[in-house]
């Protein structure tokens, strides 16, 4: 016994083979005979090909060939293009590869690779930055005179002068 499913995969070979009589097409006439809504989907199918059968394309107008000419023509004269707005044209209708999805296709990829970037989901981890350790008071004072031997040497001649200058006045004037 056949199913639905089965028989509606099977309704446009029947459809096509309607003078002949296709290999299996016996089950899928005694489906058709018991099932309704299959018998319905086939005759929905007979239909539509018929109003396609009795279908004729509309004959052009007298002076279509006229009017196809001079637009020709006024296209031939009119001024070219700049190269992106004619690089426009061509890709989205003179291409026959029809370039449109692969340009889709390319700009989604770079949006899904600079998003994922941006948001720092692109797989690859960086160890945090080691946060520099501050040195104390003292030690940044000490750093800073051993960087200035200048300071260190003025001080000491300061010391020194004023040493000398305390020297003499301590002694008793004879």
């Amino acid at each position: 016994m056949m199913n639905c499913k089965d028989c509606q995969s099977r309704l446009p070979d029947l459809f096509l083979a309607r003078t002949g009589s296709p290999a299996g097409s016996t089950e899928v006439n005694s489906h058709l005979a018991a099932c309704t809504a299959c018998r319905a989907e086939f005759d929905s199918l007979l239909a539509t090909f018929a109003l396609l059968d009795i279908w004729q394309a509309p004959e052009p107008s007298a002076f279509f060939d006229q009017r196809l000419a001079a637009h020709l023509r006024e296209e031939l004269t009119s001024p070219r293009l700049g190269f992106f707005a004619g690089l426009r044209d061509r890709i989205l209708f003179g291409s026959s590869l029809q370039l449109r999805p692969a340009l889709a296709g390319a700009l989604a990829l770079v949006l899904i690779v600079g998003g994922g970037t941006f948001a720092g989901i692109n797989g690859v981890s960086h160890p945090p930055a080691a946060a520099p350790s501050q040195p104390s008071a003292t030690v940044n004072d000490l750093q800073l005179l051993d960087k200035n031997e200048q300071a260190i040497q003025q001080l000491d001649q300061l010391l020194q002068d004023d040493s000398a200058d305390e020297a003499p006045s301590t002694q008793p004037a004879s």
